[in-house]
């Protein structure tokens, strides 16, 4: 994996000390078991033949370069928004080939996932969520990562949402599950909350997601057919 991140780096012009410091936010993210597993891209298939692993590791290097390169962003908070960018997409299981049904169609990956993957992340990571402001930023932005897509509004009763990892949020210490909550509550329609993150770190997450997304990753039929159908196809 360090190989392939050395290489990834490489494609998207970082220099020695940028290498040196992105290496530094995110190597006790990526040597996390759970992390290792979604960089296999037949356990873990994102866009095509994409691992998981791969495109969020493509999402913070964007985002890192994103923030280093414009003035605008010179007192955003670096090492935040890179975490962000590494936790987005930590998801519990593959939406892709998925026998999983869900009973309502705003209970789906599109609109669910970002919950899982903040449940999940303050599962492995809690480390990250001590300090309560910068919990909430970072739960924040990867609620929102997918604007303008909604993401589904985590209702008291979360038990309506179906997440694939439910057990673990009933295990979340209750400041954590009022911050969900309290995010996707904001600019609700019905049961949908149609919201930017409120920081900027969070926002230049989603911006670099949408970057990589359709730049770097959806080039292919299959890879779109995929995300209508939810069945993907290996070459």
């Amino acid at each position: 994996m360090i190989d392939d991140i050395i290489n990834l780096l490489d494609t998207y012009d970082f220099n020695k000390e940028e290498k040196e410091e992105f290496f530094s936010f995110i190597i006790p993210i990526i040597s996390h078991d759970e992390f290792i597993k979604r960089y296999d891209a037949l356990e873990y298939p994102h866009h095509d033949n994409i691992s998981l692993g791969y495109h969020i590791l493509s999402d913070a290097m964007v985002t890192y370069k994103l923030i280093k390169d414009k003035d605008k962003y010179m007192n955003v908070d670096l090492k935040t928004a890179v975490i962000i960018a590494m936790f987005h997409d930590l998801y519990e299981l593959p939406w892709q080939n998925s026998p999983i049904k869900k009973d309502h169609f705003t209970n789906k990956h599109g609109f669910v996932h970002p919950i899982e993957a903040v449940i999940n992340a303050i599962t492995w990571y809690p480390e990250y969520f001590e300090n309560k402001e910068i919990a909430y930023i970072i739960i924040d932005g990867i609620l929102h990562h997918m604007y303008p897509f909604p993401v589904k509004s985590a209702l008291k009763n979360i038990e309506e949402l179906e997440l694939n990892n439910i057990n673990k949020y009933k295990k979340l210490l209750p400041k954590y599950k009022d911050m969900i909550i309290k995010s996707t509550n904001r600019n609700k329609l019905f049961k949908l909350s149609i919201s930017r993150s409120s920081y900027i770190e969070g926002r230049i997450v989603s911006k670099a997601d949408k970057q990589v997304s359709i730049s770097k990753e959806l080039k292919s039929i299959n890879s779109l057919q995929s995300l209508i159908t939810g069945r993907l196809r290996y070459k």
